[in-house]
């Protein structure tokens, strides 16, 4: 590297960088990174109020020179335009519905009220993780604090747009790949026991859509999967079931022009769903079919009944979408509406309470329980990678311990010791 210190503004020759202090009283500094369209040098311009500092940048720029990983010339993204741009014109059509909606919050949210006055450039690692304290330290709508989880979508999020900002020559380097996240401690599995799942079956035999529980303990299901299946989905004759698509949960805009006085758009007379019905399912793996246990077959055989019985009783209010799980008049069940249901399956089982994804943990734990190797246990769970399974290792005992003691019931009924039996 050769700099040359001048007093003047006169350009160095055979591309040499140049540094000077100019009337206005801060120190410039002046690298030729390449040849221009035009055919002219691409000479960049770097300031700062002290030598020592325009030093390091012109330093810095040489060394972008030196690894081609100078930004395009002309470019002024902000964080703010770089990812409403990246949102609109990039992602938008090649990610999921739910992933979209994902990115959407962690840049409304978070990241443009946070650093979307940052010059893209000029965004370091240590803006982020300041941005990253004060997110955890921001109570939610309910006066909770932000859980780490959130701060991690917010950086997986900031870490994709500026990988493409950097793969288009916008950027030298990705500050997200060098900032550091809080540590996300994954929640404990708390599958539900063997005498818990019956007492749950059996709660779910005297509700409305009933089997849908079953499924989500027998097979594992995730909300989406169950709530977006169609009969054409289901052979009850061969007993297999194709999981092919996942139930969205509905977002919406007003369609009032923002009359109406509401200030969630849900609530809007003229409301307009902005997403669709439903995407596929969460990975390619995912879209899987599986085996119905025969007793699991003939619940949903009753089920199918029980719904043409409604479809009659409704008439013209029907809705026909063939769905397997409806309303009284054939609609798709809103997740929320499902979430709250299955609240109420639980006090009517006199379980604990529990998250309705644990329905999905406890259908693994039994799988693992009955020795089915990884290969087809992550076919019938859908995973994508091995190390989901590792996750239930240390939850087996309580599921084991169970079947041990009705193994112990059916072949020793009414004995303290197998010794009772000489």
């Amino acid at each position: 590297m050769t700099l040359t210190m001048t007093s003047s503004m006169s350009r160095q020759p055979n591309g040499r960088s140049s540094i000077y202090k100019g009337s206005d009283g801060s120190w410039h500094g002046r690298v030729t990174v390449g040849i221009r369209d035009d055919g002219r040098p691409d000479r960049r311009h770097v300031r700062s109020a002290t030598k020592a500092g325009v030093t390091e940048k012109v330093r810095r720029l040489e060394k972008h020179r030196e690894q081609r990983t100078v930004p395009t010339a002309g470019t002024r993204w902000t964080v703010e335009s770089w990812l409403t741009h990246w949102l609109d014109n990039v992602v938008t059509g090649h990610v999921k519905a739910t992933t979209l909606s994902a990115y959407r919050v962690a840049v409304g949210h978070h990241l443009i009220p946070g650093i979307g006055a940052h010059r893209l450039e000029l965004l370091e690692p240590e803006h982020l993780e300041s941005l990253y304290r004060r997110i955890l330290t921001q109570p939610t709508k309910f006066g909770a604090e932000t859980k780490p989880a959130t701060v991690h979508q917010v950086h997986r999020t900031i870490r994709t747009a500026l990988n493409e900002a950097v793969r288009r020559g916008h950027l030298p380097r990705n500050p997200a790949t060098i900032a550091r996240a809080p540590r996300v401690v994954p929640p404990d599995i708390e599958p539900f026991t063997v005498d818990e799942i019956r007492r749950l079956f059996v709660a779910a035999a005297e509700s409305r859509n009933g089997v849908r529980w079953v499924m989500a303990l027998a097979l594992g299901l995730r909300q989406g999967e169950v709530l977006g299946l169609k009969w054409t989905d289901i052979d009850l004759d061969n007993g297999v079931l194709t999981a092919r698509r996942s139930l969205l949960r509905p977002k919406y805009a007003h369609g009032c022009g923002g009359t109406c006085g509401k200030a969630q758009a849900g609530h809007c007379p003229e409301r307009v769903r902005i997403n669709p019905e439903t995407d596929t399912t969460k990975s390619r793996a995912g879209n899987r079919q599986v085996g119905l246990p025969p007793q699991l077959a003939t619940l949903l055989q009753h089920h199918l009944h029980v719904q043409q019985e409604e479809h009659v009783h409704a008439g013209n209010a029907w809705h026909e979408g063939g769905w397997v799980f409806t309303t009284e008049t054939g609609d798709p069940i809103n997740p929320r509406t499902d979430w709250s249901h299955w609240k109420v399956l639980l006090r009517r089982a006199g379980i604990r309470d529990g998250r309705l994804h644990d329905a999905r943990h406890t259908a693994a734990t039994v799988l693992l329980m009955l020795g089915v190797n990884q290969t087809t246990m992550m076919s019938i769970m859908g995973w994508s990678n091995p190390a989901m399974a590792q996750r239930y290792a240390h939850v087996v005992a309580p599921i084991r311990d169970d079947v041990a003691r009705q193994v112990d019931d059916l072949l020793w009924p009414g004995l303290e010791s197998p010794a009772d039996l000489e």
